[in-house]
């Protein structure tokens, strides 16, 4: 067996509408730790997709007039050109209606079979269509109307059918027991604790198949039944690598799932239970992380309330967009956009800190060094530890990724951004250009060398501004990997002229 692969993925989107900035967030949070990794070495896997049955998208596809098939097609097609809009660099794109998934589930289901884990019954109890879910009643709340709904505030009906079953009940016990020997495998820690409350309240068994309706993987051998769409839908990390085919082993396990905190249940409980009973390898760590929020509200339909991710980045630019959502939301947290903080975070962070300090030394460089890398010595004991510190930032950033901290990865980058503007403003290249000029050069190539670094670990969040700022800086694209970091631009290389890489957000005058 060959070397495994970090594998990485978000949960796969429901489409039965467009996406909306809340699924933007999860990809490009995943891209970033995607591409973080493959800049540190690490050969990763990483996927994405959509998860294509279900009551809903049934009903979708009835009330739009369509076949489910032909209903899906067209709106996952907004899901791609989301994905490739916004820079994520997916290694697969799954569909639950890929041929290779749909055997892949099949043959999942035949494993909890043969484990005597799945048994045919009747279901009576409280659905939500919206959620997909099944509720106990202890878990609603009523509306003023009297109208029954689940924790997250969609109604729920009483469903009565025949149904396969498998038996949850009988891993709430093994559930308690992966979450004792592995405390941090959800993520954060508060997620961890509410998974732990509610399997300890005990576990029912789970219907885990439907026959109101035909949208959805056919339940092997049972004519009539198709499959719950979270056990179709959770099987598709496994589809991804490979499995039951031969080599699947250098994929999964997955070592990071990363989930919206509003279905960690399903990822926490449900499929590792769903696993242990097929007799597979557990996810190594499940990551939930929270709501970009609008005026404080979750984004809805309903409500009327939802963004949608391709009019931002058209108004503010991919990566701007890429690095408010990365940078202003503490990874596992709520966090709030407006346009009035997206248009703050551009000119405070990138125009005025990062974007000034590649201009004006690139810009002196160009100007007073025949656009060449100047001198890089002598040097004082000031640049020395300039480039010390800045070196410390792939220890900084790793640190933070292991964690999952998305956010404080980039707060070590910008404390070098500080710190380097810092040298600047006391070394002052355009005042010694006067009285030593020499002196100067080797300032601006310790300013320029500690952008060249910043701008490695820039990729991660803005791999088009990255690498545009790299390329003035005359940097090969086989070098800007992190491995790179150590090395350094070397005196009298050309540099091209200098090009702003961060304007100023402007609103317009429309």
């Amino acid at each position: 067996m060959g070397e495994k692969d970090y594998f990485i993925t978000t949960a796969i989107s429901y489409p039965n509408g467009r996406p909306h900035i809340g699924h933007a967030y999860e990809a490009i949070a995943t891209d970033f730790l995607a591409r973080f990794r493959r800049l540190d070495g690490e050969r990763v896997y990483f996927m994405t997709g959509t998860d294509e049955h279900g009551l809903k998208i049934a009903q979708a596809a009835r009330a739009a007039g369509q076949e489910p098939k032909t209903y899906v097609d067209g709106m996952v097609g907004h899901f791609q050109a989301m994905i490739d809009r916004l820079d994520v660099s997916p290694d697969r794109f799954i569909r639950t209606t890929d041929a290779d998934h749909k055997a892949c589930v099949r043959e999942f289901w035949r494993r909890m079979a043969a484990k005597g884990d799945v048994y045919l019954g009747r279901y009576e109890g409280w659905y939500s269509v919206r959620d997909e879910a099944y509720y106990d009643a202890e878990e609603l709340n009523e509306a003023d109307d009297g109208t029954k709904l689940a924790p997250t505030g969609t109604a729920v009906e009483w469903t009565v059918e025949e149904s396969w079953f498998f038996r949850l009940s009988a891993y709430q016990q093994p559930l308690l027991d992966l979450y004792a020997a592995n405390p941090e495998w959800v993520q954060p820690a508060s997620r961890m604790n509410e998974m732990r409350a509610f399997v300890e309240r005990g576990l029912q068994d789970l219907s885990v198949s439907r026959t109101s309706f035909d949208w959805g993987v056919p339940v092997p051998d049972s004519p009539g039944h198709v499959m719950y769409v979270w056990l179709d839908a959770l099987v598709n990390y496994l589809t991804a690598s490979g499995w039951p085919a031969a080599g699947w082993e250098t994929r999964w396990p997955a070592d990071l799932h990363v989930v919206g905190k509003d279905v960690v249940r399903f990822h926490a409980i449900y499929w590792p239970a769903f696993l242990m009973s097929a007799g597979l390898p557990l996810p190594k760590a499940i990551f939930g992380h929270g709501f970009v929020l609008n005026r404080g509200e979750k984004m809805s339909k309903s409500l009327g309330n939802v963004v949608e991710p391709f009019s931002l980045s058209e108004l503010f630019g991919v990566d701007p967009l890429r690095y408010f959502l990365l940078r202003a939301i503490p990874f596992g947290q709520d966090g709030e956009w407006s346009h009035e903080a997206i248009a703050r975070r551009i000119n405070a962070d990138l125009a005025n800190d990062l974007g000034n300090l590649a201009q004006r030394t690139l810009s002196m460089i160009a100007k007073n060094c025949d656009g060449r890398v100047p001198p890089d010595g002598p040097a004082t004991d000031a640049d020395r530890a300039l480039l010390t510190s800045v070196a410390g930032l792939r220890a900084e950033t790793r640190a933070a990724v292991e964690r999952v901290a998305i956010h404080a990865a980039l707060d070590a980058v910008w404390a070098k951004v500080a710190e380097t503007n810092a040298y600047l403003n006391e070394m002052v290249p355009w005042t010694l250009r006067k009285s030593d000029p020499a002196r100067a050069d080797v300032v601006l190539y310790h300013a320029a060398e500690a952008v060249r670094q910043i701008a490695l670990f820039v990729q991660p969040a803005m791999p088009a501004s990255a690498a545009k700022l790299l390329d003035q800086l005359g940097v090969a694209v086989d070098a800007r990997g992190f491995d790179a970091a150590h090395s350094a631009l070397r005196p009298g290389d050309p540099l091209p002229p200098p090009e702003g890489v961060f304007p100023r957000w402007v609103a317009s005058a429309d």
